[in-house]
């Protein structure tokens, strides 16, 4: 029964995420006729805003958060890469109506060709890199990154890469800190447990309390990307443990290394 409300509640969910997408990615397409930059950016993000506020009274999806103070304030435009643990599609829409800064992601490309979204965030400051092509998409990240943190924004990207299960490890990738290194921008690790209310892989959300830590900035100049990636990834496992210990009771359930 408990299962059976949750897949209602979850369709409910998706067809109150469907319904809101279409107006306001066509006027956000439509402003970028005229402008471009954080205007069109705040418009998407009132949708990511309603996708979350549908979690959380449709689903029951909650969240608390940590750590905030360790941020740069509003006012300033100190630039910083947040490097979040990454567990389902939950951060990916919050991170960017829970922070003070236009977030930059660094992206696969196919997300451009979904309909209404994809179109929407093509309009955007972001990096859409094809993966096929490293050398190339790691030019795109160095140099549309700097560009993108000079003007103000934050440049997020997953170490992981891809969504790992409740308990699990992906293998953590240098990208995020090999730019802090070449920029000179401190990083920020992020742990969140939000496999708790939304699997990866699944559609169907759990009611419950997703924890965001926020950790404090981590200079970069003068380090090392593996060593720094190293320090991001100890801090980030042992947040996570700290956060979710029943998932971690049981032997992880790592993804292949």
């Amino acid at each position: 029964m408990r299962h059976a409300l949750a897949v209602l509640r979850s369709a409910l969910f998706i067809l109150w995420m469907t319904v809101t997408v279409i107006p306001i990615a066509l006027t956000a397409l439509l402003m970028s006729i005229f402008v471009r930059g954080e205007p069109v950016y705040w418009v998407c993000i009132s949708w990511l805003r309603l996708c979350i506020w549908g979690a959380r009274a449709i689903c029951g999806v909650r969240w608390r958060v940590q750590g905030m103070e360790h941020l740069p304030p509003p006012e300033r435009l100190s630039p910083v890469i947040l490097l979040p643990k990454h567990q389902s599609t939950w951060e990916t829409f919050a991170f960017p109506t829970l922070m003070s800064h236009p977030l930059c992601y660094v992206f696969k490309r196919e997300l451009l060709f979904i309909p209404f979204f994809g179109w929407a965030i093509a309009r955007l400051d972001m990096i859409h890199i094809d993966r096929n092509k490293r050398a190339e998409a790691w030019n795109k990240v160095a140099e549309q990154g700097r560009r993108y943190m000079a003007q103000g924004n934050w440049v997020i990207m997953f170490p992981e890469g891809t969504r790992t299960p409740r308990g699990g490890q992906g293998v953590y990738k240098g990208g995020g800190t090999r730019l802090a290194v070449t920029t000179g921008t401190p990083v920020v690790p992020i742990a969140v447990t939000s496999a708790r209310c939304w699997p990866r892989k699944s559609l169907v959300l759990r009611p419950g309390v997703i924890d965001v830590s926020i950790g404090r900035p981590i200079p970069a100049a003068g380090r090392q990307a593996d060593e720094l990636l190293r320090e991001v990834e100890a801090w980030i496992e042992a947040e996570m443990r700290r956060l979710d210990p029943e998932a971690y009771a049981a032997p992880a359930a790592a993804s292949p290394r």
